[in-house]
């Protein structure tokens, strides 16, 4: 494992599936399986009175099922699970928040905009095929088969959830949970989610920080066929910005997926490098010649890239284009062929 410079890793061992490790004070790690390249992701249960509240799901299909099983018959055997905190939509925090709620009459918290845009799809996951979102990609040079994976990814998102609670407790930036009689402060953010919720312990200086943290990758942050000129990047800089001035540098963080890390300040600079590095390849690559969405992925994404790998790399390319056109790095030219593309100011 390659670990981040400037990070340190009080628990280089991550659990093994089924089991649990306490990382803080009240505060249990464990992880749950995934069918994809990020194989995990990390799950955490936060000590509630004679219980645990669980932060995050994991995907709904059988073999996390089997896992929550296992944790439910061991390490948490005797002790009842509260609430369920989901910090976002996306099918390895949300999927198996159904199943759970449904299996041991758990509330769900969650903000409202990521409960709403999951209930959007699992109530209509066609609703990603419509054909203004086609003309979206295919103006922006996609081929169609690529833009045929992209628009179904509704049907995709379906099947990797148990269903949603048909209630919720909204939470919003702000608030304060109390969990087993400890004060959380809620942060939310937004890029690669749109109200991504974390959590902050000041009295233990413990930091969930969801997927807007994370310590070896960026999360994949997208434009939305729905939003085809919105800034995800732009918002998710802010959001590294806000977090840094709100949150101390030694703060203890507890990430979506990889292992826990010290260094909070460090790696949310890194991040925004990483991200003004991309942005300067596009700039230049575009400064050769006009570029479309498309026309970009390689030189940002070189390795081969299936027609799935391709969407998304597609989606975080323009999100790159869009950051750039709106500061005045890049124009957009539409060309003969019917084409958006982007050129170097």
């Amino acid at each position: 494992m390659v670990l981040a410079p400037g990070l340190a890793h009080p628990h280089p061992v991550p659990p093994a599936w089924g089991e649990a490790i306490e990382v803080a004070p009240g505060i249990l790690w464990t992880r749950l399986p995934l069918p994809f390249r990020l194989d995990h992701v990390n799950c955490y249960l936060i000590e509630d009175g004679p219980g645990w509240a669980v932060v995050d799901t994991g995907i709904g299909n059988e073999h996390t099922r089997e896992v929550w099983e296992a944790l439910l018959a061991g390490p948490l055997r005797g002790r009842p699970l509260t609430r369920l905190i989901v910090t976002h939509m996306h099918p390895d925090h949300v999927g198996a928040a159904g199943w759970l709620a449904s299996k041991l009459g758990l509330p769900l918290d969650m903000t409202e905009t990521e409960y709403l845009q999951a209930l959007v799809l699992t109530t209509n996951p066609s609703s990603l095929e419509k054909d203004p979102y086609r003309s979206f990609y295919v103006a922006n040079g996609l081929d169609q088969t690529v833009t045929e994976a992209v628009m179904t990814r509704g049907h995709d998102y379906l099947r990797m959830l148990t269903g949603l609670p048909h209630t919720f407790r909204r939470v919003i930036a702000g608030d304060r949970l109390i969990i087993g009689g400890r004060s959380f402060d809620v942060f939310t953010g937004g890029g690669h989610a749109s109200e991504q919720m974390m959590l902050y312990l000041a009295s233990e200086n413990v930091f969930l920080s969801a997927d807007q943290v994370l310590p070896r990758i960026s999360p994949n942050v997208s434009v939305s066929a729905r939003d085809p000129q919105g800034d995800p990047l732009g918002i998710f800089l802010r959001s590294l910005r806000s977090l840094r001035s709100a949150l101390p540098e030694d703060a203890f963080v507890l990430p979506g997926h990889d292992l826990p890390f010290t260094g909070l300040h460090a790696r949310l600079d890194a991040m925004a490098e990483h991200h003004e590095e991309r942005c300067a390849e596009i700039v230049a690559a575009c400064r050769e010649a006009p570029r479309s969405g498309a026309e970009l992925v390689p030189v940002i994404f070189p390795r081969p890239l299936d027609a799935h790998q391709t969407g998304f790399a597609f989606s975080e390319v323009l999100a790159h284009v869009n950051y750039l056109i709106r500061r005045g790095r890049l124009v957009s030219v539409q060309e003969a062929d019917g084409i958006h593309r982007a050129a170097a100011v």
